[in-house]
């Protein structure tokens, strides 16, 4: 076996398959299931209620088309193999000849000067068998690369990959030294400037033991840069020069840490070109206890000097994937049975969690709704229709082990969220490294994923063409829309979602902005939103749950929700208009609004009521707003306050928003029409809650092409009836009767 050291270079492969979640339940197909610890009896409801909206509130999603091989691995109808074990010839780095080997990993992809250029680990294996245990390691290990004119349309792309004449080319080669010494190459992490390419990569260098085993004994960090050059008649594809390899820890280098780091190991995917010219690249590094921590290295005078950051992240974090957004160095990590969002602003001299930052990303080992195998893979910067976005993979299945593992493809503005999904789907449970690569250039958007065991896994490389033709059309819907409420005076700054005029049928009530539809039972289609006329109508909107293995969005500890309503008439007993239920491991709230038989306000906060000496008229329309700032509740009508109160959060997690809820809330309905409902990721003052007007500014049919995750539209008139939302109010009703 690879001694410690060695280990470490593949530290995915294992920790993703290990780590136990809060529940004490093992991931991905283990099969030891401890004892979950007592919950008290409200959280235990709470856990409860958001099982239901995990297993009935969110239909299944239009996936992408994908395609089933032999093998159980359905992808990406324009998917072609790169490297496939045993088949790929790899021509050696100064040698003739070509050679085959096991296994392709840790896949990474960029594109300088008119040319792609995918990398990977290629591996050779040999087995071993100690004390009667067979053991397989890798005795090779090299980064090889394959390089596409960017040029070519698919059908030419794949016509070279399967001539003969198509070449891998190795870039880092396993050497050979005195004394049965040798080399070999983990984790290629790629970036560009120009018309370079920077590759960092991991070395390990062994001594040959007597049995045939290697005995690993001297880490390293290599750095080679090449130059793109053109297409020529010999190298039609055109190509990278490569540089002469170097070492970049030095006494220097490391001088910052005070030798309290060592064993600096390059952390695989891609590395950033920040917008000031700096190269930045993600590393592991493990401190004198023996924990890894994650940070970067980087340079600001193109290559020739680097630097340790001298912040670092918590111990016990590793697999820093990094980009940059709006001035900021973005850094997600995963770590003891979580994943976090980390920034920087000074080159990482100081991370601090950047909690409003992809909160889709997050998975705390204390939230008892969220599958803890859900990770990041790749995560890039791009700019879109005009719009900068995130484009992220995220792969992880909710529905439990042994399942398929799935592949999702996101896009945020850091303001709302879009997915798609399944990409691909693995049938059997994998230990992935990183298991996937984006590169948004020249107008196309490409995947690199490896697939299968480490020992036999191929890397191939998709295209996904349809994806970002949907994406461009959702981005144009989003701007559309900013600039129409924009110009009604609504503020649209931390705006996520909007029920307004889009159709609404088949129990879905349609966001405006394509990304987060509600769950509808019993209702009519009116102009700009819905009459709820029976005395179980209701209209659910789930936020911060999963849908089909997925979350919707996650919203941190501020959000504002807004809406019209008109009642229709006065009901027979206190009933609902409008509540919001939230939750942790350690404590839930609910809060809303309710309206009583004599006609007065009710307000509800963590299961009180309080009825209010402010009055409602029938068939008068009133905007009604939930608020959620910090740790404090608010209820606002017409923009005046009716009450708030603190939402006693036990530590430092924030309670997670499961959803909103109108109309037939745990309680019987009378009738009331809903329209034009706004939710924001902060919290509105007076004066913008007064700008978000009543349903008198008129919207038409919202515009875009839905993506998969969202409902189809239709004619957006008649009733409704979603005998699944009934069953999700049954949910809603055990939580507010229970208390």
């Amino acid at each position: 076996m690879l001694s410690r050291v060695a280990a470490v270079m593949a530290p995915r492969t294992h920790n993703r398959c290990r780590v136990t979640g809060s529940r004490g339940r093992r991931r991905e197909g283990r099969e030891s299931e401890p004892q979950r610890p007592n919950m008290s009896r409200r959280v235990f409801t709470s856990a409860v209620l958001l099982l239901l909206f995990v297993m009935m509130c969110c239909g299944p999603c239009d996936a992408a088309d994908v395609v089933k091989s032999n093998s159980g691995y359905a992808q990406l109808p324009h998917t072609v193999d790169l490297f496939v074990p045993r088949t790929t010839q790899v021509l050696p780095k100064e040698e003739t000849g070509s050679i085959r080997r096991d296994s392709f990993v840790s896949p990474s992809l960029v594109s300088a000067g008119g040319v792609i250029a995918a990398f990977a680990e290629g591996r050779v294996y040999r087995e071993y068998v100690v004390e009667r245990n067979k053991i397989i390691e890798p005795i090779s290990s090299d980064v090889v690369a394959e390089y596409i004119d960017s040029s070519w349309d698919w059908s030419t792309l794949v016509g070279k990959v399967s001539e003969s004449t198509w070449k891998t080319n190795t870039v880092l080669g396993t050497t050979n030294g005195t004394d049965d010494r040798v080399e070999i190459f983990y984790h290629p992490t790629t970036t560009t400037k120009g018309n370079k390419v920077f590759l960092l990569a991991v070395s390990l260098g062994g001594l040959k033991e007597s049995d045939g085993r290697r005995k690993w004994d001297n880490l390293g960090l290599k750095l080679v840069v090449g130059d793109v050059t053109r297409p020529t008649s010999s190298e039609p594809t055109g190509s990278i020069k490569w540089d002469q390899i170097r070492s970049l820890l030095n006494e220097s280098t490391i001088a910052a840490h005070e030798g309290k780091l060592k064993k600096f190991i390059a952390a695989g995917g891609s590395g950033v070109l920040m917008e000031d010219g700096i190269v930045v690249f993600p590393l592991m590094a493990e401190s004198g206890n023996g924990d890894f921590c994650s940070m970067i290295i980087y340079s600001a005078d193109n290559g020739s000097t680097w630097s340790l950051s001298k912040g670092v992240s918590p111990a016990k974090c590793h697999n820093p994937r990094i980009t940059e957004w709006e001035g900021s160095l973005l850094m997600i990590v995963d770590c003891e049975d979580e994943q976090r969002v980390y920034e920087s602003r000074d080159m990482g001299k100081t991370w601090t969690e950047a909690v409003g930052t992809l909160p889709g990303v997050w998975v705390k080992s204390r939230s008892f709704f969220w599958d803890l195998s859900l990770r990041v893979e790749a995560l890039i910067t791009a700019t879109i229709e005009g719009r900068k976005v995130m484009l992220y993979i995220q792969r992880g299945n909710f529905s439990g082990k042994n399942k398929a593992n799935p592949l999702y493809l996101w896009v945020t503005d850091n303001n709302r969220s879009f997915y798609f999904g399944p990409l691909a789907v693995e049938e059997a449970a994998v230990r992935w490294e990183f298991a996937s690569g984006l590169l948004y250039s020249d107008g196309n958007l490409h995947l690199l994923q490896q697939r299968g065991s480490s020992e036999h896994s191929v890397i191939s490389l998709s295209h996904l063409a349809e994806e970002l033709s949907t994406i461009k059309s959702v981005l144009k819907t989003w701007a559309q829309n900013d600039a129409f409420f924009s110009n009604l005076s609504i503020p649209t700054a931390g705006l996520v979602a909007v029920l307004s005029n889009a159709s609404a049928n088949n129990g879905t009530w349609n966001d405006e902005y394509l990304c987060l539809n509600a769950t509808v039972t019993n209702a009519t289609k009116v102009e700009d939103g819905l009459k709820l006329t029976e005395p179980d109508s209701g209209v659910i909107w789930p936020v911060s749950i999963p849908d089909d293995n997925v979350r919707h969005v996650s919203l941190n500890r501020n959000f504002t929700l807004v809406a019209s309503v008109t009642i229709e008439k006065t009901p027979s007993e206190d009933a609902p208009l409008l509540g919001a239920i939230l939750g942790d491991t350690n404590s839930s709230h609910t809060m809303g609004i309710l309206y009583t038989a004599d006609r007065k306000w009710m307000t509800m906060f963590k299961y009180e009521k309080t009825t209010k000496s402010d009055a409602w008229e029938p068939g008068k329309e009133y905007q009604v707003a939930l608020m959620l700032q910090g740790n404090k509740s608010s209820v606002y009508i017409d923009g005046k306050s009716l009450g708030e109160e603190e939402t006693m959060v036990t530590g430092e997690t924030p309670l997670e928003l499961a959803g909103f809820c109108f109309g037939a809330c745990g309680m019987k309905n009378s009738p009331v029409t809903v329209k034009n409902v706004f939710l924001y990721n902060r919290p509105l003052s007076v004066g913008e809650l007064k700008m978000v007007k009543k349903s008198d500014g008129k919207k038409g049919n919202g515009d875009g092409k839905k993506g998969s995750g969202d409902g189809k539209k239709g004619s957006g008139d008649g009733s409704m009836r979603g005998g699944v939302s009934r069953l999700l109010l049954l949910g809603f009703c055990a939580f507010v009767v229970l208390y």
